[in-house]
């Protein structure tokens, strides 16, 4: 195969990638605090001496929309959403990690879970009691939490130190290896909302279209560069 074969092979597979996250995305249209995803394409040119240059497309890194959701009102009293930049953060086995995904119940303990059991972190860090006998729960904009008038805590709102550097660790939470810091300001928290998924479905629909047309035109290239090259063996070996 020549270079060109090898360049659109590059290419389909990141066309492919593409198209994964795209279904992922369109997969996700209705989960709490997902963000949408998309794939970064790059180029790696080869200069060979005496030959013409070998070009590679690559579609290996991700990155993350970070655009507001819309929010639904729930009413639950311990359904929070961000209004603004900043992530809320949960404990996990493998450390910090943040989310906008603002659904949480008391457990047993009567610290404040995620569905699958993380812990809201506060800005200091620490998980998010609520008293046992507390009787009404209230969050105000800054996110101070206090129960029956009572403050209890604040809970935190944290960002990447890079806004690039997220990485992904399940639909919608996020690891930030490089390091968080607290969101002071430009932002406000709301009780009985939570924040929607930002996936547009007719934008990615429509990318997908655009995608599923460019991987094709690449297979007919391919199907094209195959019999041309059969074709000469078979005038060569005649």
């Amino acid at each position: 195969m020549d270079n060109a074969g090898y360049t659109t092979l590059t290419r389909q597979s990141g066309l492919l990638s593409e198209m994964q996250s795209i279904a992922n995305n369109i997969a996700n249209i209705s989960t709490t605090g997902f963000r949408r995803e998309g794939v970064v394409f790059s180029e790696y040119v080869k200069a060979l001496e005496g030959d013409p240059s070998l070009s590679m497309a690559t579609a290996n890194v991700h990155i993350t929309n970070l655009e507001q959701g819309s929010l639904t009102q729930t009413g639950g009293a311990f359904d929070f959403a961000i209004e603004g930049e900043g992530f809320f953060m949960v404990d996990s086995p493998e450390g910090p990690l943040l989310t906008r995904a603002g659904s949480f119940t008391p457990n047993q303990e009567g610290e404040l879970v995620t569905a699958d059991g993380l812990h809201l972190l506060d800005s200091g860090g620490a998980p998010v009691f609520i008293p046992t006998d507390a009787g009404s729960i209230s969050l105000s904009a800054d996110g101070t939490l206090t129960a029956d008038g009572r403050p209890l805590t604040q809970i935190g709102l944290f960002s990447p130190t890079d806004p690039a550097d997220l990485a992904h660790r399940d639909g919608v939470r996020f690891a930030a290896p490089g390091g968080t810091e607290q969101v002071i300001g430009g932002a406000v928290l709301l009780q009985g909302f939570v924040e929607n998924s930002n996936v547009d479905a007719v934008s990615e629909i429509a990318r997908m279209i655009e995608v599923q047309h460019a991987y094709e035109l690449g297979q007919k290239f391919l199907d094209q560069e195959d019999e041309r090259i059969r074709s000469v063996s078979r005038t060569l070996g005649g």
